[in-house]
């Protein structure tokens, strides 16, 4: 078969690469201008000793790249939050969520698009609507406006009616699993499915089928969820544009949703699933939340297995719940946190949401510096303080350390991760090949040296443990979505975030983001359903759906 110009001048491009940098002997000239690249001086002696060497070196680099590599093999060097003495809690209580005990279903059933997944709970459990008929509302919904929004990769239709048929059966049985028995979810297509396509949102990879289900989608099914859909996103875990378009934010879909977790929060924002799972490694919950309206929770790295899911940064990479409410995100966030030994990264936590939250003792800050700084949601951010304070709360003022320019950390290992497509010249393939997207990423991160890399993360080390001796105050700290530098520092360090709306600029959504310490997440996430249960910016939706 033909192949197209622009694949043919790729592959030329990766095949070129590959022939200049095994073939050509290394010199003087190539190490000074290499050395110059990265900031250091040598002298002609030193630059003389080095050449054996260099060119054993490449030997050994091209040795690694005869092997298979695929990108679900993780580095034996694991990153760990912890700082130095700090020990998770264990000891897990009881868990019950506030489901109501009376819901109407409502005369007119497009209403049920809206409903929180409480809600929904307890509709199913008090068998006035089956798993098969909410699933089949959903997918129609799915279908109906996915042409607009373009969220949708594939439906699950024939696992899901499956899977709800299964969950109806049980439950006539007097079989219950939970709260989450019989309820349909979308996954971000980064999560690997036995029968269904896994397409990471990059054309490369939109045939590729993989053998097993994600950990995550294992573990919701267990808890009873029906999978209904893979949702999109920005191609490898980028933005919001993906091999078959860019995906719409519900609120002005001529915008797009924001990434990567595009789909996820487009989907749950338009009601066309109550609940979803994304991925963030630096801001890919937070921002599309942000755009879209929705509630969202970024676990403590090592919360969540990332077994099934596609690597794009080995020690930032963290996998959440996209939801309509802050409750919502603790029900699933409670069936999908957990020890696996497939991801050694995981730790085992205690997740004691039960826990009264009382006002006089729940030590909340708020990052003074970046609230003071001249930002778009500055207003709306200083009225959830005073919402606070008018509930009893008393936040305080705190600073946090500088974070050091080392965010290049997530650029070397997603250039690792994807190596082979770099060399390949199949890069080419990506819908995005401006300067500020994956593949000029990936080749401009093979010049980011191994010494910078380790050094990078060396200072990493030193914030994680200057962060936690700032935080000892306090249980909870509020920090604007985007504004400031907290983003980047709380991806760095592994700590928790719960982003939720806080009303609308110009009629689009705005937001906040309460962060918690390490393992934290019930205390942030009770925070932001007290603060839920006293404002209705959560209730909101968009036009047209």
């Amino acid at each position: 078969m033909k192949k197209p110009l622009y694949l043919l001048i790729g592959l030329a491009f990766g095949a070129l690469l590959s022939f200049t940098f095994l073939r050509a002997p290394i010199d003087r000239a190539m190490v000074h201008q290499a050395a110059e690249l990265i900031g250091l001086e040598m002298t002609e002696t030193e630059i003389d000793s080095m050449l054996p060497g260099l060119e054993e070196l490449r030997g050994s680099y091209a040795s690694i790249r005869e092997k298979d590599i695929p990108n679900e093999l993780a580095p034996s060097l694991l990153f760990n939050p912890l700082p130095a003495g700090f020990t998770p809690e264990t000891a897990q209580e009881p868990v019950n969520f506030d489901i109501p005990a009376k819901v109407a279903l409502p005369e007119n059933r497009e209403e049920l698009a809206f409903y929180s997944v409480a809600q929904l709970s307890a509709l199913i459990k008090g068998r006035q609507i089956s798993s098969v008929e909410l699933t089949k509302f959903f997918l129609e919904r799915l279908r109906k406006y996915d042409p607009t929004l373009h969220c949708v990769i594939t439906l699950t239709e024939e696992r899901a009616l499956a899977r709800a048929r299964q969950m109806d059966a049980e439950l006539a049985h007097g079989e219950y699993r939970g709260p989450l028995h019989g309820i349909p979810f979308g996954a971000k297509d980064l999560l690997a499915t036995r029968d269904y396509k896994t397409t990471w949102g990059a054309m490369p990879y939109k045939d590729q089928m993989l053998d097993h289900d994600a950990a995550v989608i294992e573990k919701l099914e267990a808890a009873g969820a029906v999978l209904t859909a893979k949702l999109t996103l920005g191609a490898l875990a980028w933005g919001d544009v993906w091999f078959g378009g860019k995906t719409r934010n519900p609120w002005n879909p001529e915008q797009g949703s924001s990434g990567s977790s595009a789909g996820s929060a487009s989907s749950v924002s338009a009601g066309l699933l109550p609940f979803a799972i994304g991925t963030e490694t630096w801001g890919s919950i937070v921002s599309p939340s942000t755009v879209c309206g929705t509630t969202g929770l970024r676990p403590t790295f090592g919360r969540v297995s990332r077994y099934g899911a596609m690597a794009l940064s080995w020690s930032m990479d963290k996998i959440g719940p996209i939801c309509r409410t802050a409750q919502d995100c603790a029900i699933v966030f409670d069936a999908i946190r957990g020890k696996d030994e497939r991801d050694p990264t995981t730790l085992p936590a205690a997740f004691n949401y039960n826990r009264q939250l009382e006002a006089g003792k729940l030590k909340i800050g708020y990052l003074k510096s970046d609230f003071e700084s001249d930002y778009r949601f500055r207003e709306r951010d200083s009225l959830v303080i005073a919402k606070l304070r008018e509930l009893g709360f008393e936040p305080v003022a705190i600073e946090l350390p500088e974070v050091p320019d080392i965010g290049f950390v997530l650029s070397a290992e997603a250039a690792a991760a994807f190596d082979e497509l770099t060399r390949s010249g199949r890069d080419s393939l990506l819908v995005r090949q401006l300067r500020n997207a994956w593949p000029n990423v990936f080749r401009q991160s093979r010049f980011i040296p191994a010494v910078e890399y380790l050094q990078a993360n060396r200072l990493r080390s030193r914030l994680i443990e200057e962060t936690h001796k700032a935080l000892r105050e306090v249980d909870v700290f509020l920090a604007p979505s985007w504004a400031g530098g907290n983003l980047l520092r709380t991806n760095l360090t592994g700590h928790p975030c719960v982003v939720l709306p806080t009303g609308f600029i110009d009629r689009l959504p705005t937001s906040i983001t309460f962060c918690g310490q390490l393992f934290g997440e019930a205390e942030i996430l009770k925070l932001a359903a007290l603060y839920q249960a006293n404002t209705d910016f959560h209730l909101q939706h968009p036009e047209g759906f």
